[in-house]
């Protein structure tokens, strides 16, 4: 049953009380079950945050979504620079930045892939439309399967442990994304989270960073080799640490396997795992993957920007490179997101991509 429940502060303007009672009304006429309570089972949460003094809602379960919500009086100059840190302080999925402004109220939408997207509506008006444009935007993603969870083994052939060809490419690949300023500071989570809140995150999902792009390459028919999750890919170098061998999904567990060598704390895989296992057990002549929070022109592109680690994201990009001319050699857009290109190795897609990455992602509704 999917179930959901609003939390935090209470709401006094009446604007953001229209807007609160639509959303609920419209997602309980779409079958959700409104809860008066939380609960640990609840499947999506509106959070209403204190700008002055943000804080999460301790979910207990990585099957709950959460919306976090803000409001100022104040348009935005740079909206990343603003409001992204109240999606990291209060660990939400997703961030609702509500702006009001003399004569409309903006309704930004961010992702902790820094991807955002806005709605507009004239609160005098109270156009109804706006609801169900937040049910169609918010229901996919928060209905979504994520797939974060690793299950790490020792064995891992010995003759892998100091890495091979292929993690020597990566470790050079790696440097190229930076040498093309592809290669984003990672977040500071240590600046805007407490110690508690960190210890949170990786009880819950085994994370202490965020960091964006990844690289992967084709070891043989059943692994590849990746760039693990929060490092700095223009400085891989070990294996366990930079470098992680996916040996496959196990379904049941939804959970990645990744062979490591004994002895060692492995860091986890890239969230986008799933995603490039999916390609390359579609298509075999697929030998490297590379993704970017960048853009290039005249590209398909996913309809919905599902969230980074999600089946319905890998599913999304998996059905675009099949349908593609050559899945070998395409580029996928990820909606607000980034791109996904396949190639037959990774000297192959900086080859194809030279001189043509657009930095700035467009950002769509």
């Amino acid at each position: 049953m999917n179930t959901f429940t609003f939390t935090g502060q209470s709401v006094t303007n009446q604007p953001l009380k229209w807007l609160l009672e639509g959303v609920r009304e419209t997602f309980t006429e779409q079958g959700y079950t409104y809860l008066s309570t939380p609960r640990d089972e609840s499947k999506l949460v509106f959070h209403l945050l204190d700008p002055n003094s943000p804080r999460p809602f301790r979910r207990k379960a990585q099957g709950t979504f959460v919306v976090s919500i803000v409001e100022t009086n104040t348009p935005p100059q740079d909206i990343h620079k603003e409001a992204y840190p109240y999606l990291i302080r209060s660990l939400a999925n997703h961030l609702m930045y509500i702006v009001h402004g003399k004569e409309e109220i903006k309704l930004y939408f961010l992702t902790p892939e820094q991807g955002n997207y806005s709605l507009t509506f004239d609160p005098v008006k109270k156009d109804k439309q706006i609801f169900q444009q937040i049910f169609e935007r918010l229901e996919p993603l928060a209905s979504s399967q994520l797939v974060i969870d690793n299950d790490f083994f020792e064995d891992l052939p010995e003759t892998l442990w100091s890495g091979d060809d292929i993690t020597q490419s990566l470790g050079a690949s790696g440097k190229k994304l930076d040498g093309m300023n592809l290669l984003p500071a990672p977040f500071p989570l240590d600046e805007v989270l407490s110690q508690r809140d960190i210890r949170h995150l990786k009880k819950l999902y085994g994370i202490g960073g965020l960091s964006y792009g990844n690289l992967s390459a084709r070891k043989n028919e059943n692994n590849f080799w990746m760039s693990a999750s929060g490092i700095d890919k223009s400085k891989m170098r070990k294996v366990g640490k930079d470098f992680l061998y996916i040996s496959g999904y196990d379904e049941e567990k939804n959970a990645m396997n990744v062979s490591i060598p004994p002895s060692v704390t492995p860091k986890r895989a890239s969230v986008d795992a799933i995603e490039h296992w999916m390609i390359y057990r579609e298509h075999p002549e697929v030998g490297a993957i590379v993704h970017i929070h960048a853009w290039m022109d005249g590209i398909e592109a996913t309809e919905c920007n599902y969230p980074c680690g999600t089946v319905e994201l890998a599913e999304s990009v998996a059905r675009l490179v099949s349908e593609s001319e050559n899945p070998s050699r395409t580029v996928i857009g990820l909606k607000n997101h980034g791109l996904t290109i396949t190639g037959t190795d990774l000297d192959d897609i900086f080859e194809r991509i030279d001189g043509k990455i657009i930095p700035q992602v467009p950002m769509q509704a």
